[in-house]
């Protein structure tokens, strides 16, 4: 099976990262990360840039590549596929986050408890995505 590319942002400020909680099925509640599925032609970078402006509203000045990550993704009716996860790791410059498309909320959590003591984390690869964070951040 070949792969579906997904791409996401990793928004942080004064030590907390935007995190979301998911509105929809599969894994509806967890803790997930602005992003989403690239679309075909779409450079990747911009479609990181599209899912964090269409989930939370806000837009970001530079990014940074963060790296990738593999996992897979369960869809109802099409069952399990192999996700290609790109991440960008960009500073908070100015916006409230307003939960929107399929984020049922999007908050401020302090880096220390995301992953640990602030909710279940949608999908196994955002172990290791917290763990270049942290080192990054730090």
């Amino acid at each position: 099976d070949y792969p579906r590319v997904c791409a996401g942002m990793l928004v942080v400020k004064r030590g907390a990262l935007l995190v979301l909680r998911r509105g929809h099925q599969p894994r509806r509640g967890y803790l997930d990360f602005p992003g989403g599925f690239v679309d075909a032609g779409e450079p990747i970078d911009r479609a990181a840039r599209r899912e964090l402006r269409e989930e939370t509203g806000l837009a970001v000045g530079r990014i940074t590549p963060l790296g990738y990550f593999w996992d897979r993704y369960f869809l109802r009716g099409f069952g399990y596929f192999p996700t290609l996860n790109y991440y960008w790791l960009a500073r908070w410059r100015s916006g409230v986050p307003k939960a929107a498309d399929d984020a049922a909320a999007a908050e401020w959590m302090p880096l220390a408890r995301v992953g640990r003591s602030g909710g279940k984390l949608a999908w196994k690869h955002m172990t290791s995505v917290l763990k270049e964070v942290r080192r990054r951040v730090a």
